[in-house]
């Protein structure tokens, strides 16, 4: 029985999980949008409208456990009359359509990640082609997430992205410039390039690994000026792609690759196509190739028949190199992924406790690698007010994963999207604290 009146077809859409389905959110509002929708993203309880859009994740354990509890959320608040339909689209809904189709009745549709046009279609909007890269941002209005590709065709073990998100399909550069043209119209100063794996970009489309000449075209667009690389791969990494990153200032000295292990056995095991030698030799002619380059890698422990020996190699091996920004995760059991045909042998508090002894490793070079920037300055971009601080970042921090440098706004205004030149005074694991030069 209906118990309260909210706004008439307003469509509510909220997201979980990765960057990527933040940018297919946004995408999905532009053309709702352009279609005369009142739409808004995560809208507070009070106006979140009677229609909601549920943007799932199903890369693993705990982020399908958030998708499940939202979706059941909203089919309660459906039953009680609080919403009148609820759709469920993204990786969650792509993998186990089926399933959850018959386990939560009381969702009006569930979609796939390929069937924007048949969820439009059910919200009472059409497709429009000539949207092309035309978004409804959700960040912050100085930085947006740029998808180059979708897709993958690595082979890992561990990994169900290509079940949900299938092959990898590059974008083509002239799309892309156009979307960075319109992103930098509405005042976005930073790209952040994101694909399962932005090393493949260009093999289906220009037939050769094509990153660098993309990387050109973006830094020619008026307006952007920083450009970060997310989710490299560590083996067939375009080497011309560093060259690039020494001469030209856009490009953010930074680089986001995933490792998740280094250990011989487990990385051949993960089918990840190289070993410890060939790993650690790449990360050198990185630094080298790039003086102060900062590398932010993800780790993954309690893989199946990783021993003790395995996770020293690994811990050994954090301590020495050092990375600048390192997050771990613990192994998760994926149906359907090569990996879920071995025993899943490591129990759960092991991993957890391998966890934390690798971020508490991190967090202690993490600390030591910021107390040598106290006295330094860096360009940073404010990207918000928070409390009685201006929250901003270095280009070497990537939003909602890395440091933030904070500046007491008490005794400065700084204005939310610009470059400012600060002094760092003071610095923790994680936050540096600076003043405005």
């Amino acid at each position: 029985m209906r118990t309260k009146t909210l706004k008439k077809n307003k469509i509510n859409v909220i997201t979980l999980g990765c960057s990527k389905n933040v940018y297919d959110s946004e995408v999905l509002m532009g053309q709702l949008k352009a279609s005369g929708k009142d739409v808004e993203h995560e809208a507070p309880a009070e106006s979140e409208g009677n229609i909601i859009v549920i943007n799932t994740c199903g890369f693993i354990d705990n982020a399908k456990e958030e998708s499940v509890n939202m979706i059941l959320e909203y089919a309660d608040k459906k039953e009680r009359g609080i919403v009148d339909k609820v759709f469920v689209t993204g990786c969650l809904s792509e993998r186990y359509r089926p399933d959850l189709e018959k386990e939560i009745p009381n969702v009006d549709q569930f979609f796939g990640t390929t069937e924007l046009p048949l969820l439009l279609k059910a919200l009472g909007a059409d497709y429009r082609h000539e949207l092309l890269g035309e978004r409804l941002t959700t960040t912050p209005k100085n930085f947006a997430y740029l998808k180059i590709a979708e897709g993958c065709d690595r082979p890992c073990s561990f990994c169900a992205i290509p079940i949900m998100r299938g092959k990898h399909v590059s974008q083509s550069i002239e799309k892309l410039v156009k979307e960075a043209e319109g992103l930098a119209k509405n005042g976005v100063k930073e790209l952040i390039l994101i694909a399962q794996d932005l090393t493949y970009y260009g093999l289906d489309l220009y037939k050769k690994r094509n990153l660098a000449e993309l990387l050109e075209a973006l830094a020619a667009v008026e307006g952007i000026e920083w450009i970060r690389l997310h989710y490299a791969f560590p083996s067939g990494f375009p080497m011309d792609v560093l060259e690039l990153m020494k001469r030209e200032p856009k490009i953010c000295n930074y680089l986001d690759i995933p490792l998740q292990h280094i250990s011989d056995k487990i990385l051949k095991s993960m089918r990840r196509g190289t070993t410890q030698e060939k790993t650690t030799k790449l990360l050198k002619e990185f630094r080298e190739a790039v003086p102060g380059m900062t590398i932010r890698t993800t780790l993954i422990v309690g893989y199946p028949g990783e021993t003790e020996e395995d996770f020293e190699i690994l811990k050994n091996w954090v301590q020495e190199m050092r990375f600048e920004r390192l997050g771990c995760f613990t192994y998760s059991h994926e149906e359907n992924t090569h990996a879920y045909l071995l025993e899943d042998d490591v129990p759960a508090e092991v991993k957890q406790n391998r966890a934390n002894e690798i971020m508490e490793i991190q967090s202690q070079i993490s600390w030591e690698l910021n107390q040598e920037k106290i006295g330094q300055t860096f360009r940073c971009i404010i990207d918000r007010k928070e409390g009685q601080y201006f929250v901003g970042r270095t280009e070497f921090d990537s939003p909602d994963v890395d440091n933030e440098v904070l500046i007491d706004a008490t005794n400065t205004y700084l204005k939310t999207g610009e470059f400012v030149n600060i002094r760092i005074v003071d610095a923790t694991e994680f936050d540096l604290y600076g003043e405005a030069v």
